[in-house]
Parts: structure tokens; sequence; C-alpha cells
């Protein structure tokens, strides 16, 4: 009886400690994420492979990529070449076709350009004779064919600056050739009187109060009244007509003053303005 209880008391004890540890071992938390079910094997192995991409076409792929090569297509590196070069000898010869009018201008005349470069100009000219040798023919008419734009050049150049020098000379000449008129016939043996307008008939004077301002001479009037008698008396200044005039005017009611010379009738030259007394 005693061993009977003691083997019964035995498999308790064996048989708790094992249930124990299965407790511990097992997990009473259920993962959220739902498993997919494996496949079998078998349905892997018989599953059919998806079939690879076709390999591209060589000439669709070279003429998608590849641009053709156009006619106009040439080594860049000598057509940059070709270009620089083309734009250094225009250059070039602008530069030294305006050094060369800028010096003829400076050295020498428009007449005597035209007197130098009348055989240049005339060679152009070129008439074949018939018993003129073909070697001679072909040189004249290469020489010819050779200078046209020289001549050409110079005939531009020559036409310019007669252009430009009528224009400079309507201001740095006097208006006219003959700045005065004859005298009458019974007035041939009077005499020319030219007075300067400024510092010698009037004079200019500056004040703080009043600034400028045109004063007569002391004893101007009984001046130009007594020389009348005995001269055609002229008034000749620099300063422009709208200047003289008014002046003149205001300074000279007996008109003792027959004619008024203004900056019009004077010669420029060298940055000055020169009274002309020959004409």
């Amino acid at each position: 009886m005693i061993r009977t209880s003691t083997a019964i008391l035995r498999s308790h004890l064996g048989c708790s400690p094992s249930k124990r540890f299965r407790r511990l071992l097992s997990s009473n938390v259920v993962s959220g994420v739902p498993k997919e079910p494996l496949a079998p094997s078998a349905a892997t192995a018989t599953a059919p492979a998806s079939a690879p991409p076709p390999p591209p076409n060589n000439a669709t792929a070279a003429t998608s990529t590849t641009p053709l090569p156009s006619a106009t297509d040439g080594n860049p590196t000598s057509s940059n070449k070709g270009w620089r070069f083309l734009k250094y000898s225009l250059f070039g010869a602008l530069t030294g076709a305006t050094a060369a009018a800028g010096y003829a201008t400076y050295a020498y005349t428009s007449d005597e350009i035209d007197d130098k470069t009348r055989a240049l100009r005339t060679s152009v000219n070129f008439t074949v004779k018939d018993d003129t040798p073909a070697v001679d023919k072909v040189k004249g008419l290469l020489y010819s064919a050779a200078m046209t734009v020289p001549s050409k050049a110079i005939d531009l150049y020559l036409d310019l600056r007669r252009l430009v020098e009528e224009q400079v000379q309507s201001f740095s000449e006097p208006y006219s050739e003959k700045l005065l008129p004859d005298l009458h016939p019974a007035e041939r043996h009077v005499f020319t009187l030219v007075l300067d307008l400024q510092e010698t008939l009037i004079h200019y004077d500056w004040t703080r109060e009043k600034g400028w301002q045109t004063l007569k001479r002391p004893g101007v009037d009984a001046f130009l009244e007594h020389l009348a008698q005995f001269y055609e008396i002229i008034v000749y200044s620099d300063e422009q007509s709208m200047f003289v005039d008014p002046v003149v005017e205001r300074l000279d009611p007996k008109h003792c003053i027959r004619y008024r010379l203004s900056k019009g009738a004077t010669k420029y030259q060298d940055g000055k303005h020169y009274r002309v007394y020959s004409s």
C-alpha cells in the first residue's frame, strides 16, 4: 500500500513540471499579420516561367540613337580656322585702308591725290588691240581686273573727301568771296575804315548787382559822326550776327556805319577766327 502511494506521488511530481514547462514555452500572443499559405512544391515546379524580353534590334537602335551624318558636316576645327582667318584678313584690310586714307588726308590735298593716282585709275580701262600678242592680252586683262577694286576705292575716297571739304569750307571760309559791294563812282576817292566792335566802340562790364553789361565808349557818337564825313565805316566782329545787329542798331542810331561784318565773314583756321581784309 505504501509502495503504491509512493508510485502515484512520483507520477504526479513528474507530470507537474512538464505541464509547467509547456506553459512557459507556449505563447498566447497571436500575430496580427496573416501568413500566406505555402504552395506545394509540385505547383511551384510546374508553374510556367515568364518569357525573357526580346533583344533590341541593332538597326533600329542605331537609327534612333545615332544621327545620320549631314552633307554639310565637316571638320569643325578646320571650318573654325577658315572663318577666323577670313575675319582677321578683313579686319587687317580695313585697318590698312583706314590708315592709308588717314595718312593721305593728312599729308596731301585732294588735288594732289587726284594727280598722283590718275595713272592708276586710267590703267583700268584696258583696250585690246588686234595685233596684241595673246600673252600681253591676258596680262592686261588680269592687271585691269586686279586694279578695278583699288581704282574704285580711290574714286570713292576722292568723292567723299571733296564732299566733306565742301561742308567744312562752308563753316571755315567766309560766306562770300566778295564781302563788300563796290563803291559808287562818285565815291571812288573815299577810303574804307574798318573798326572793331568789341573793346573799340563798346565795352563789357560785369557787376554783382547787374551782371554783364554792354556799355558805349565815351564820345563814340561824336567819333562816328565825324569820321563818317571822310570814310566808309565798316564794323567787323567775330561774334554772331544775332549779337552784332542789335548792338549796332542801338549804338548807331544815325546810321554812320554803312556795313556790318560778323562771324560768318571770318576765316576759321587753327582754332581761331581771322578777319579777311583782302576782299
